[in-house]
């Protein structure tokens, strides 16, 4: 095997839905224009995480409600991946700036436990309403994937591998040992043209065979 850890972004990689943009029912061409803007690597991610969130308010249930959306749009093959990963003896993480209650759900839909991913953690209040996000969260911020990587999951085992497909995951580069551009949902030429491979889709299961995993 080549890899002995396979790291995934969450939207647009392991689920064609972006849970952000879903979430903004009456800001919705806003916040999708901030996201992309992110994702290209325009602007700054933390000049747009904070405004979206502020924008949205989501509810408890409204972010619980997401991580069944993740499941429904499930990109094909990634249950497959993940647990052919898992059976190799590979380690598997989650890696994403969307919203951790929501990613959990789609995880444990996964095999994966809730240790398995590093997301963005919400406050919510006594009736469950918005009160807040991890303002101490390096996945707010521009160069937080590699930040994450090189100190809370530097445990995990190398070679690892990074799938994703967004310049937030681009920005990770540095701290493995590949990078899989995976433009089955969306295709960013910045992004794709810097990977070490792209996995064009639609299927992931293609990251099987990179990492040297029989079919």
């Amino acid at each position: 095997m080549r890899f002995r850890t396979v790291i995934f972004d969450c939207d647009s990689t392991l689920t064609a839905l972006e849970g952000i943009d879903d979430l903004a029912v009456g800001h919705r061409q806003e916040i999708a224009r901030l996201t992309a803007l992110a994702m290209a690597g325009a602007v700054p991610l933390e000049e747009v995480y904070g405004r979206r969130l502020d924008l949205i308010r989501p509810s408890r249930a409204r972010v619980e409600r997401i991580g069944r959306r993740y499941i429904e749009a499930l990109v094909p093959g990634a249950r497959e991946t993940v647990q052919s990963l898992h059976d190799a003896g590979m380690a598997v993480q989650i890696l994403s700036g969307g919203l951790a209650p929501a990613v959990r759900v789609l995880a444990r839909h996964l095999g994966m436990s809730d240790q398995q991913v590093a997301a963005v953690d919400l406050r919510f209040g006594p009736g469950g309403e918005y009160a807040g996000f991890d303002l101490t969260s390096p996945l707010t911020r521009s160069g937080g994937k590699r930040l994450w990587i090189e100190s809370a999951g530097a445990e995990l085992p190398r070679p690892r591998l990074l799938v994703g497909d967004g310049a937030t995951d681009l920005e990770a580069r540095p701290a493995v040992d590949a990078f899989a551009a995976f433009t089955g949902v969306v295709s960013r030429d910045d992004v794709a043209s810097q990977a070490d491979v792209v996995i064009p889709g639609p299927s992931l299961t293609a990251v099987l065979a990179y990492c040297g995993i029989p079919g």
